[in-house]
């Protein structure tokens, strides 16, 4: 590294006279000292990284619909050709995450939050506007188009804010958008509509590990169950076939999430389509119902297959770069497009010829000038926890020619705690590895999904919930044994649940780390349900437990990090947006408030615009440049 850079970070504070980054108009910035604006230029590349997501095919013009970001905030852009031009459409303050187009291309249907408060409203877009759809209120989700495109079904939450009901609109007027039928319950949606257009699928999602189908009568908003009662499983992304034939991916009598056939009559059939060791993540079925695209999860990276829909056998598997595929569509002249990332390119969009089985890749995402090429891959480290369950992560580390000898680490916890952490693109945290020589390590603790419906249920409810803490444990025993490992500057973040995870392992492992960036994070499982959007309470309950229940409470209570928080004794950096539905800002504050008054030291960053994580431009480059200039005086001195 150069003198000059080397001092710069590891300087503490900004030096008198010096220019310092501005703070952005909506973040509030407790106990965060100047930024010096030297840091922001050294960095300034890492923070120009942009992405492309694949969102729908233009049925008109064979072309794209992508989203990326040239603003402050990613917007809608059309894609005529691979390589061309991204054509922005939507130019809104906010951000626009995804659109769908109408089976005829002449409507495209856009969801669109404010300040991250996930009340989604839909919106058609033309000409640059948005016309509303939905009540301008309540949570609108979901949307589905019929095979005729005159019919959006959705869920909203609009009539207690807690239940979610179904709905059905014609998107050309507003005014025919009408109730189908009230339900009970916040995890029901539209998952596709039957070819004659009388009858739709739809799912109630009641936990990760349980679910239920129905077929729906759209004149009459009767339910039909299709899967048969018996033990808990997991039923994702139903889609009829051109025949009629319901497909989806489940997870009965199996570990993992398999791909198979669904009815009233004979429930689930699974087709056979290769190991049973991994789930299969997603899938879609040609219009003419020739293929089936499917994505296997094997060990985190993704794999693409082509598979015969009456036999399940594989008929053809594109030569894909390693990596993360996701968002498939099989547009109606059999071309597979999908989003793909991996740890040497942002998440681009791409195709695949079904003939062929030539791959080629649409958008070519900027990286700020830097040679992606040089990111360094992940290491797959799997150890036994504390009860010999086999544990996993992937481990970036420096380019030890560069930077020999032993390196500071950071472990970055996912959220969920139904996630996964893949080796995809690490963004601006390629900054870390990159320049600083910091290795960087994504755990997948005991509660990650991509391990089977048995993994995925180890930390469920109050009194298994420590257990994924102790997983922790396991592999900080393991990376700090490691020759390139420095064990006595180890740090340790995490967003949401990896929140929650970032606090009690500070809280449990303090003595053997430096410091900790916990992000929109539980502070206390007792007040996070009774404070999170009601739509989502009872699904949380069934993960965490529920505080209703005195002992459950209880548990609830001992095992919250601000019970402990006098046992905290490092350094914390706290990121919180104010417009969280998730994790209510208040869980930050109170943390904050609790390791102050107990002497101990913790930054506060407040976004008054965001919600669950930073989406804006100004405010992800201020929480980074803050985080970088925490690890300087608490990791890399």
């Amino acid at each position: 590294m150069r003198p000059a850079l080397l001092a710069l970070l590891l300087a503490s504070v900004t030096p008198a006279g010096a220019q310092s980054v501005p703070i952005p108009a909506a973040i509030t910035a407790d106990g965060v000292p100047a930024i010096p604006t030297s840091l922001a230029d050294a960095v300034r590349p890492y923070l120009e990284n942009r992405f492309a997501t694949f969102q729908a095919w233009d049925p008109v013009t064979r072309g794209m619909l992508v989203t990326t970001r040239f603003g402050n905030a990613q917007q809608l852009h059309k894609l005529a050709m691979p390589g061309g031009a991204r054509t922005q459409i939507s130019f809104e303050a906010e951000p626009v995450p995804g659109g769908s187009y109408a089976p005829d291309g002449k409507t495209l249907l856009v969801g669109k939050d404010i300040g991250g408060n996930e009340f989604f409203q839909l919106y058609t877009l033309a000409d640059g506007q948005l016309r509303l759809l939905t009540d301008g209120k309540s949570r609108n989700t979901g949307a589905v188009w019929s095979k005729d495109g005159k019919t959006i079904g959705y869920s909203s939450s609009r009539r207690n804010g807690t239940d979610s009901d179904l709905y059905l609109i014609d998107p050309a007027d507003p005014t025919s958008d009408r109730k189908l039928v009230e339900l009970k319950g916040g995890g029901w949606r539209f998952e596709d509509f039957s070819p004659d257009g009388r009858s739709a699928i739809v799912s109630q999602g009641q936990s990760v590990e349980k679910s239920d189908l129905y077929s729906i009568d759209l004149a009459t908003g009767i339910l039909t169950r299709l899967n048969r009662p018996g033990p808990n499983a997991r039923y994702n992304g139903a889609k009829y076939a051109p025949d009629g034939t319901i497909f989806v991916t489940a997870d009965v009598g199996n570990d993992f999430q398999r791909l198979g056939t669904i009815n009233a009559k004979d429930g689930f059939k699974q087709l056979v389509t290769g190991p049973a060791q991994w789930d299969v993540d997603e899938f879609d079925i040609a219009e003419d119902g020739s293929f089936i695209a499917i994505i296997r999860n094997e060990a985190g990276i993704s794999k693409l297959y082509l598979i015969d829909p009456k036999t399940g056998a594989i008929t053809g598997q594109p030569k894909l770069p390693t990596g993360i595929v996701g968002g498939l569509e099989i547009a109606p002249w059999g071309d597979i497009g999908f989003s793909m990332t991996s740890a040497t390119s942002p998440s681009d969009a791409w195709s695949v010829n079904p003939a062929t089985l030539a791959a080629t890749r649409w958008t070519f995402s900027e990286t700020g000038g830097l040679d992606a090429a040089r990111n360094r891959e992940a290491e797959l480290v799997t150890v036994k926890s504390f009860d010999g369950l086999l544990v996993s992560g992937f481990l970036t580390r420096p380019d030890p020619a560069k930077f020999p000898g032993k390196r500071p680490l950071i472990i970055d916890i996912h959220g969920g705690p139904e996630g996964q952490s893949q080796p995809g693109y690490l963004g601006t945290d390629n900054y870390l590895v990159n320049e600083l020589g910091i290795a960087v390590f994504h755990p997948n603790v005991r509660g990650s999904t991509g391990y089977g419906k048995r993994f995925v249920a180890l930390d469920n409810g109050p009194y298994k919930r420590e257990d994924s803490v102790k997983d922790i444990g396991a592999l900080l025993d393991s990376l700090a044994a490691r020759p390139e490992i420095d064990a006595s500057r180890i740090a340790v973040t995490g967003g949401s649940y990896g929140g929650y995870m970032c606090y009690a392992a500070a809280i449990r492992f303090g003595d053997r780390l430096r410091s900790g960036v916990c992000i929109v994070a539980i502070s206390n499982f007792v007040t996070f349900l009774e404070n999170t959007q009601g739509y989502r309470r009872d699904l949380r309950r069934v993960e965490y437990g529920d505080e209703r229940n005195l002992g459950q409470r209880l548990k609830l209570t001992e095992i919250s990090p601000l019970t402990r928080a006098s046992e905290l004794k490092i350094p914390l950096m706290v990121v919180t947006g104010g417009n969280d539905p998730r994790v209510p800002a208040s869980e930050a504050g109170q943390m904050v408030d609790a390791v102050r008054n107990n002497g101990g030291r913790a930054w506060h960053i407040l976004a008054a615009n965001e919600g669950h994580g930073y989406r804006k431009k100004e405010n992800r480059d201020y929480e980074f440049l803050a985080t970088l200039t925490f690890w300087q005086q608490t990791l890399l001195k």
